[in-house]
């Protein structure tokens, strides 16, 4: 089982706020899944959630520096993300 900071896209600081959600490593951040895991991480006062963070989980998930992310799932993302945000 992975390290959180094994993954792509999840650097020190960002691995700190997954498991302060209690969110420990790859599988439970795939159980999780990347819309539940940044609404968790909203709740942290100043988490600096935002549209890349989330970006950043789901790439992480698959895989895949969240730059690759295919443009229909950037797009249902972006979809969800401006939904929590209203």
């Amino acid at each position: 089982m992975s390290e959180l900071s094994d993954l792509p896209n999840i650097g020190k600081t960002l691995a700190e706020k997954l498991k302060k959600v209690g969110i420990h490593n790859e599988q439970e951040l795939k159980n999780t899944g990347s819309a539940n895991a940044i609404q968790k991480i909203a709740t942290i006062e100043n988490s600096g959630a935002c549209i890349n963070m989330l970006y950043a989980l789901e790439g992480a998930i698959q895989g895949i520096r969240w730059h690759r992310l295919d443009d229909e799932k950037k797009q249902e993302l972006k979809q969800f993300y401006w939904i929590l945000n209203k």
